[in-house]
């Protein structure tokens, strides 16, 4: 892969915002290292084959099996990423936290929280001194701006996976790299459902723009697609 251009990796990157999120950077002339579950063709796999496609490599990983990591750190030994973003969500429905089953709320925490953690973790020291390393959030893992309750597992999950980031900023203080929790908005997807205010068309520039601001801004930072600080 030529070095000319800045690379990112993008995980999770099948469907709706990953996608996106792969398509818009591919636009601004990235190379792009996409990843998908399984091996079914996706959406992945049309953008790679279409004419700007030849800067895009996808490829496989399940984030939740530890091996899967390790065997994708190995395969990208040798590359230096610009930017390692991180998206994976999953829902289960809005039951109340005593109704959980206990099998339903590890699959949630070990999708939402553990697994993009770990992928942090195993594939930090491939990002670039300065470069950029983003996990998906969202404004439901905020605990102060939590008013009204609901999507209890989704929330906790997500406020877990932000203090988790917060755990690794700490652990990497000296770091020059920038931290991104990001926000992306109610974006209509399979988890923000068709009533939600914000298109994907509509998200992804501003969460690009937004992470490519914070380029250079060592640390950790929860902010939103326009930029906005997100209260903890």
């Amino acid at each position: 892969m030529p070095t000319s251009r800045p690379t990112a990796l993008v995980v999770g990157a099948s469907r709706t915002l990953g996608l996106g999120i792969t398509a818009e950077y591919l636009r601004r002339g990235w190379h792009v290292i996409g990843t998908v579950r399984g091996s079914r063709p996706t959406g992945l796999h049309a953008l790679r084959d279409a004419p700007s496609g030849g800067r895009l490599i996808v490829e496989q990983l399940e984030m939740t099996d530890p091996e899967q990591i390790a065997a994708l750190r190995d395969r990208l030994a040798g590359r230096t990423l610009d930017l390692l973003f991180v998206n994976a969500a999953i829902a289960r429905g809005d039951l109340p936290i005593g109704e959980v089953p206990t099998d339903m709320f590890t699959e949630v925490m070990a999708t939402n929280a553990l697994g993009p953690m770990r992928v942090v973790e195993a594939l930090r020291p491939l990002v670039a001194p300065d470069g950029t390393i983003g996990v998906m959030s969202s404004e439901q893992g905020s605990v102060s701006l939590n008013t009204e309750g609901g999507q209890d597992l989704y929330r906790a999950s997500k406020s877990a996976l932000n203090q988790l980031m917060r755990c690794h900023a700490a652990r990497y203080a000296e770091d020059g790299r920038t931290l991104l929790l990001m926000d992306p908005g109610w974006v209509r997807t399979g988890l923000g459902g068709p009533g939600a205010e914000l298109s994907v068309e509509q998200s992804v520039p501003g969460v690009v723009a937004t992470i490519e601001g914070h380029r250079g801004a060592r640390g950790l930072h929860f902010v939103d697609r326009l930029g906005r600080v997100v209260p903890w």
